[in-house]
């Protein structure tokens, strides 16, 4: 089935990517999406032509301001994802859109990883990791960027695609860009036969520092070609554009050890760095007292630090990472003098223990989560930071703290990476008061004052961008700021590409297009707009993702506020399909939100207040007689696979026409034939309620072949675990419908038959709730809320309480396995990958796996969406040759199957057929 998206109103295209995870504002006046070089090309001709200028964007989640424009945006998240391990994992070739996540779960198969690590990793891209020269918690400057990549393709603004692995790189470049060519030899011998230029790129570079362009690459390489491809590291899309590049990896180092160690004073723990990295630490992560007192709110915080009385103490949280668990075990007792030499005010002890591992590193990574998500309605979150010696590291942060104190910013915490003398702040400010940005004003003029006079770097990892492009000169002085405006010169003598990036002529230009955060909902006001939200969302290439919708609302607010009706009524009416019908209310974005954001709760709001009176009533009188009304979709559907798929098609397309898309369901042939009806069942001394899932009745499976039901109960006999399904089953739902649509009448009707069953079923809560289909296990769960009743997946149940009581009989060669956005979000993935592996000598999950998007009948109301969410999986897996294909939720079954052509089951029909008797 294939469907047309309409397309977004152009406005709604634009204010859609205004914003990124800085704290800039800019409305492009053109958005484009080119998917190749030469569209590239043909993009940098027309933009000279008309007199604009074009800014590259992949991920969005530059924090400087590299990644916003008011001419044009180039978005390549979408045309250039390819990623290709070559040399057994040595080496990757990658293209700008591919996230490092993606790209290290490539590379995961063959024990290697990317060096860049930084923790933005799940929606930052290669395109910005090139672009910010990018770094990390762990890589040091020994792995970065700029070190690992070994060639490139690229395209300059002249027009001229070059790959700098080609051995006859260098020629060309001196043949199509001779002025450049020329210009870079006399730029090396310049900085070369200039003590002071040699001495302060050694100074600057024996650190992380992404403030400026690599001029270290005049020192570092010799022949153009080379001196080029690293000037492009770190240049922010203001010298060219890489299309692909080669990239040196990393051994994964999977065998770990964790431990936290508190300082008496944050110059304690300062003057501890030096020992720890040099003793092989991988990590040396600073916290101050201010993150202390902050940790200790997270919910999660370990016992030794929330009894702590803090005061003036601070905190390193040191890790060991190895290639294997031998390893480990020599490095520990190597280092173990030196983390019992630590003057830390209680023994440190690493562990390799999960559960305290995560909770350590919680301690860490919540603080950005705690802040950012307390800070007050309105104010925009500012994460900075800047590099020192690390032998001035307490001074630095002494300092910093009194500039906190003196400008009046509040709960600004610091931490960092220790080892680095690398600093992260984070400020709040409310940009809409001029006050407010006098106070930004004074406060970043004594911030560059202390970090220089300190001998750093005011950018050591979030790149130059427009924040700190005023300071460049100051930090480098007038001969290296004089060789960097020749390098953009040299390279884009038009200025053609994101212009006021890197070099700017106007000293208050970080000042300019401060963007204001208007308040829209409390469900998203506390949003970052970092964007790590964004590759796990179904409608990515579809339409808006979360940070889209919560930006276009903002943007709507915006106009609101200074009367700009018409955008008001274009965005409201383009909102509509772009950010409400198209949204799979999956929750996936949540799961990577570093303050907790599920949009779909946003969108689930909208749809209850814009609720249509008919469908509320209908769908109200449904949950009364969803029995019935299960059923008459399993009829319909049967009845429509025995007819002329054109004939069922056309009656939906016609209902479709007359009632809307929101309202009808479209029909296409791989729908399957309707299913069982549910029925009670009777268990003596039963060990669980299992409850089947009603999409069961609706969606049958081929005939003769058992339904998840059927297996379910199958596979407990055979283990003999009794189990019973509760009195009224056929009438009963989890409530997912009418709480994803927004008939909150229906949904409070629904749950309260719900709760009163299942309490009456589960003895007052001492027998679990298994359930057969995962979206729905997340929607009991959540219906049933403070009833105390345990819901267990029939997967977890399954590996838990059966697993061990059947004998396999067979194995399959290969399976596809794809997880689903509840299995993910009820953390059951392990045990959906434990039952694969016991019915398979081979199990994939797909690189690309996602959300497919089917959300219900989401994906029959708007199969475009489902079509967008599961190209790249579907392609995925038609590449391959396997001899079944299994998930854990009917629709989603449905929806892979429809993607794939494969036919998908849930894998306790595969576990049932695996351990039948005589194989």
């Amino acid at each position: 089935m294939t469907a047309v998206a309409p397309a977004p109103a152009d406005a709604t295209r634009r204010h859609a990517v205004a914003r990124d995870a800085s704290h800039y504002h800019l409305v492009p006046a053109e958005v484009v999406t080119p998917e190749d070089t030469a569209a590239v090309t043909a993009l940098f001709g027309r933009v000279r032509d008309a007199g604009r200028s074009v800014t590259f964007r992949s991920g969005g989640t530059s924090l400087s301001g590299q990644g916003v424009t008011d001419s044009v945006l180039a978005d390549t998240r979408r045309g250039f994802r390819r990623i290709r391990v070559v040399d057994g994992g040595l080496r990757v070739r990658v293209e700008p859109g591919a996230t490092v996540r993606q790209v290290n779960a490539a590379l995961a198969r063959h024990g290697r990883m990317l060096g860049p690590d930084p923790a933005s990793e799940v929606a930052c891209t290669l395109g910005g990791v090139l672009a910010n020269n990018s770094s990390g918690m762990t890589c040091g400057i020994e792995s970065n960027a700029y070190r690992t990549v070994e060639s490139m393709t690229v395209v300059l603004p002249s027009g001229l695609v070059l790959d700098t692995a080609d051995p006859g790189a260098d020629l060309v470049l001196a043949m199509h860009e001779p002025d450049l060519h020329r210009g870079l030899i006399a730029l090396r011998d310049r900085v070369r036969s200039d003590p002071a230029s040699v001495a302060t790129i050694e100074r600057l570079f024996a650190r992380k520092n992404t403030m400026g362009y690599s001029v270290n690459a005049f020192t570092d390489f010799t022949a153009p070609v080379d001196i080029l491809a690293h000037l492009l590291v770190g240049s922010e899309g203001t010298l060219g554009f890489v299309a692909e590049a080669v990239l040196g990896t990393v051994p994964l180092r999977p065998a770990v050890a964790t431990g936290l160690a508190v300082f008496r004073t944050l110059a304690d723990a300062a003057a501890a760095a030096p020992a720890l990295a040099a003793a092989g630490f991988a990590a040396v992560e600073l916290m101050d007292a201010t993150s202390l007192r902050v940790a200790q709110r997270l919910p999660d915080c370990p016992a030794d630090l929330s009894g702590l009385d803090v005061v003036g103490h601070a905190a390193l949280l040191i890790e060991l990472q190895q290639e294997d668990e031998e390893a480990l075990r020599d490095v520990l007792e190597r280092t173990s003098a030196t983390v019992g030499g630590l003057d830390a005010i209680a023994p440190v002890e690493l562990t390799r223990d999960a559960t305290r591992r995560s909770a350590l590193w919680h301690i860490r990574k919540g603080l950005y989560t705690s802040v950012a998500g307390a800070r007050p309605t309105g104010t925009t979150a500012l994460l900075e930071d800047v590099v020192v010696p690390v032998e001035r590291l307490a001074e630095a942060c002494d300092a910093l703290i009194a500039l906190f104190e003196h400008h009046g910013y509040e709960d600004s915490v610091i931490f960092g990476h220790a080892k680095d003398g690398n600093v992260h702040f984070m400020l709040t400010e409310r940009f809409d008061h001029d006050g407010d940005l006098g106070r930004y004003r004074a406060f970043t003029e004594d911030l560059v004052d202390l970090i220089l006079g300190l001998g750093g770097a005011l950018k050591a990892e979030h790149g130059t961008g427009r924040v700190m492009a005023p300071f460049v000169e100051r930090q480098y002085g007038q001969e290296l700021y004089a060789v960097m405006r020749e390098v953009k010169r040299l390279f884009d003598p038009d200025g053609l590409l994101n212009p006021g990036v890197i070099i700017t002529d106007d000293p208050t230009a970080y000042l300019r297009d401060l963007k204001g955060t208007p308040a829209v909902d409390p469900i998203v006001d506390r949003c970052v707009e970092c964007g790590y939200c964004e590759p796990v969302c179904p409608s990515r290439d579809l339409t808006l993702t979360p940070r889209q919708r919560i930006v276009v609302r903002r943007e709507l607010a915006a106009a609101e506020a200074r009367g700009d009706t018409e955008l008001v009524k274009t965005l409201a009416a383009d909102f509509e399909y772009q950010g409400v019908q198209t949204c799979a209310v999956d929750g996936m974005c949540a799961t990577t939100c570093p303050v907790g954001i599920n949009t779909g709760d946003l969108v689930r709001s909208l749809r209850a207040r814009q609720a249509r009176p008919v469908p509320d009533a209908l769908w109200s009188g449904a949950s009364r007689v969803w029995g019935p009304a299960t059923a008459a979709v399993g009829a319909a559907l049967t009845v429509a696979h025995a007819a002329p798929a054109s004939v069922a098609g056309s009656l939906a397309a016609a209902g479709r026409a007359v009632l809307g898309a929101e309202q009808v369901p479209s029909y296409s042939a791989d729908l399957p034939r309707g299913g069982r009806r549910r029925r009670p069942r009777a268990a003596a001394q039963a060990e669980a309620v299992f409850f089947p899932a009603c999409v069961g009745t609706m969606f049958g499976t081929e005939q003769g072949v058992p339904d998840v039901s059927e297996a379910f109960l199958a596979l407990c006999e055979r283990a003999g675990v009794p189990v019973s399904i509760p009195e009224g089953i056929s009438g009963l739902c989890c409530g997912t419908p009418w709480k994803s649509k927004g008939h909150l009448g229906g949904y409070g009707h629904m749950s309260g038959r719900l709760r009163e069953a299942l309490i009456a079923a589960t003895d007052g809560g001492a027998l679990p709730v298994v359930c057969d289909a995962s979206s729905c296990t997340e929607g009991l769960i959540v219906a049933l809320g403070e009833a105390g009743i345990e819901v267990v997946d029939s997967v977890t149940f399954a590996r838990r309480r059966l697993l061990s009581r059947l004998t396999v009989t067979r194995t399959l060669r290969s399976l596809v396995l794809h997880p689903t956005c509840s299995s993910a979000q009820l953390g059951i993935d392990a045990d959906l990958r434990a039952i694969a592996d016991a019915v398979a000598d081979r199990v994939e999950v797909p690189l690309d796996w996602s959300c497919c998007g089917f959300a219900g009948d989401r994906g029959l109301l708007h199969p475009e969406l489902t079509a967008a969410a599961t190209a790249r999986e579907a392609a995925e897996v038609v590449a391959g040759d396997h001899d079944a294909y299994a998930s854990l939720n009917r629709t989603c079954e449905l929806g892979l199957t429809r993607a794939t052509g494969h036919g998908y089951e849930h894998i306790l029909q595969q576990l049932e057929r695996a351990t039948r008797s005589g194989g």
